[in-house]
């Protein structure tokens, strides 16, 4: 518990720093409609990609196919999405890292870890009817 306190705390002086700097730079103004821009842009992406990535894991399913791959984009483009839709500078790096098909790529073995992770301590079960 005591890292992830720590983790939040660095991560939230991160990227206040962040902030500052690019406030700066650019101006507090601008600052302030990139970050609602990228809200916007953000919510959007969850909406629109969201959807077309259900509708491929539904594509899947019903081609008679295991869901895999068309599940884990989904479930990184939905946090792309969202990131991307959190206020703050390092959370819309990550979040586009995560929507774009080559970068995402890297974050796929990553995400099969951590399920193969959760499957074999018995926190993650995959129900078959």
């Amino acid at each position: 518990m005591r890292k992830i306190f720590l983790g939040f705390i660095v991560y939230v002086l991160a990227e206040l720093a962040l902030l500052i700097v690019i406030g700066q730079n650019i101006g507090v103004l601008n600052t302030l409609l990139l970050i609602v821009a990228t809200s916007i842009i953000g919510i959007y992406v969850v909406k629109n990609k969201g959807m077309n990535s259900v509708q491929k894991v539904k594509n899947t399913i019903a081609g008679g196919e295991a869901p895999g791959p068309a599940l884990i984009d989904t479930v990184l483009n939905f946090s792309g999405g969202v990131l991307l839709a959190l206020p703050g500078f390092l959370t819309d790096l990550i979040g586009l890292l995560l929507l774009m098909p080559f970068t995402r790529k890297m974050f796929q073995p990553i995400f099969y870890y951590w399920m193969r992770k959760k499957m074999k301590k018995g926190q993650f079960i995959i129900v078959q009817k």
